[in-house]
């Protein structure tokens, strides 16, 4: 990560216990510049949503909680901030699976977004009109329930409803859980189109490692709770552990995940 990006966010060796028991995160560091797109990367159970959830301050909800380390954003520590304070900050988390409000219109979902915003009825249509922009496929169903609107519109809406915050962070979670590819890809490009454009930093946690990397500045993997890896995007996707491990890949070519020594390199890492 480049030494002169400003830092927006800095989480610092951060533990997190479920139900007073069960420690799920284990020391984790990362950092995420202003302006950039870091994905945090790993298999299901890595800590990833864990992750995010510490960062939103969501954890409650789940009985979790930040029992060591720091989350600092543009240096203010934040742990003891509500989701809500945080919010108004400008840090808004799209949920794994979407979840839209069924009963509600695609355009009703999308300004429950605005809710927070103080700044008037006037300012509030320019962004809905700029989210259409970015999100076609929404102004042609804005009329359309939630519930009846495909899987790739659900996750455009969840995307669309976070920007109608003025957001200056995205945490997205698992973006691409249960879309189909050219949908996944098309969501993957409005995401850096508004990194971009409209200089949205986003943090997305993400099992597909492949179009993760494609699109995003720096990443780090996460296995068992820790960060096992980190580097630029493009270093990782070129890493011979990485492109084995987690994209079936060697240089030799196409292998079975049941053919990689798993065991064996997550010993390596974690040494």
């Amino acid at each position: 990560m480049s030494a002169t990006a400003h830092t927006f966010l800095n989480v610092n060796s951060i533990e997190v216990i479920y139900n007073h028991v069960i420690l799920v995160l284990k020391g984790v560091s990362f950092q995420v510049p202003e302006g950039g797109i870091v994905a945090l990367l790993g298999g299901n159970g890595a800590g990833k949503t864990t992750t995010l959830r510490a960062v939103s301050n969501l954890l409650h909800g789940e009985r979790g909680e930040v029992t060591k380390g720091s989350i600092e954003l543009h240096g203010e520590r934040i742990e003891a901030l509500t989701p809500a304070e945080l919010v108004k900050r400008g840090v808004i988390q799209v949920m794994e699976g979407r979840h839209c409000f069924g009963h509600l219109t695609i355009e009703e979902n999308l300004l429950t977004g605005a809710y927070t915003r103080q700044d008037g009825k006037a300012a509030v249509a320019e962004t809905l009109e700029k989210v259409y922009t970015y999100f076609p496929r929404l102004k042609t169903r804005r009329g359309s329930q939630a519930a009846y609107t495909s899987g790739g519109e659900q996750q455009m809406c969840a995307i669309g409803r976070a920007l109608m915050a003025n957001p200056r962070m995205v945490l997205l979670d698992e973006p691409s859980m249960g879309l189909a590819p050219q949908i996944v890809d098309e969501v993957f490009s409005i995401v850096r189109d508004l990194n971009q454009k409209e200089k949205v930093t986003f943090l997305l946690a993400e099992q597909n490692t492949n179009m993760a990397l494609r699109y995003a500045d720096f990443g780090y993997i996460l296995e068992n709770g820790r960060v096992v890896m980190e580097g630029a995007a493009k270093d990782l996707a070129a890493n011979e552990d990485v492109k084995e491990f987690y994209l079936g890949l060697s240089s030799a070519g196409r292998k079975s995940f049941r053919d990689v020594k798993h065991y064996r390199r997550r010993k390596r890492w974690l040494a």
